[in-house]
């Protein structure tokens, strides 16, 4: 049996963020879409919770704290049927990292950022996701309570297979 505890504690940090007063600016959103590995699609689902944004020195970047847990669906794919790992498990990814902006409230730029977080996975292995532990990078748009983004999630080659998956998410939101 494989162990939960990356997704208990990715659980445990949007618990935290659920908890925090309306002051720390806390933005908690759900995210789905489709995840592709090669040209093989399969749904994938995120919760994610981004917390206040702190200045990074003298410059117009922001960082923000950034946790996840999310889940991707397996696949039945005849041509990795005898593959060790293959591509039918169900897999849950736990990660925790910073999501960057830059630009000030008001430029039209700002919503866009890019995230990159350390996570590690439960539930199995896959050709996609070979490894206990990856890697989340993310370039998306986030106004108000929308998101459009992109994700990749990889072990950089670490351990093979590392075929990765990349996904299109659109998310919905709110402040608490």
């Amino acid at each position: 049996m494989r162990s939960s505890r990356p997704v208990l504690g990715a659980l445990a940090a949007l618990a935290l963020a659920a908890s925090l007063p309306a002051a720390a600016q806390t933005h908690i959103e759900v995210q789905g879409g489709r995840s592709y590995m090669n040209s093989y699609g399969t749904n994938a689902f995120f919760a994610e919770a981004v917390f206040s944004p702190q200045p990074m020195g003298q410059s117009r970047f922001t960082w923000s704290p950034d946790v996840s847990i999310g889940y991707i669906k397996g696949r039945d794919i005849g041509r990795y049927a005898d593959s060790h790992p293959g591509v039918t498990d169900n897999i849950w990814v736990g990660a925790a990292g910073a999501r960057l902006h830059y630009g000030s409230a008001g430029d039209w730029y700002q919503p866009f950022f890019f995230s990159f977080q350390v996570a590690g996975t439960a539930g199995g292995r896959t050709q996609a996701l070979s490894s206990g532990y990856e890697f989340v990078s993310t370039l998306g748009w986030q106004y108000k309570n929308v998101s459009f983004q992109v994700r990749h999630i990889s072990n950089g080659s670490f351990k093979e297979p590392n075929r990765g998956e990349t996904m299109a998410l659109v998310g919905i939101g709110f402040d608490i």
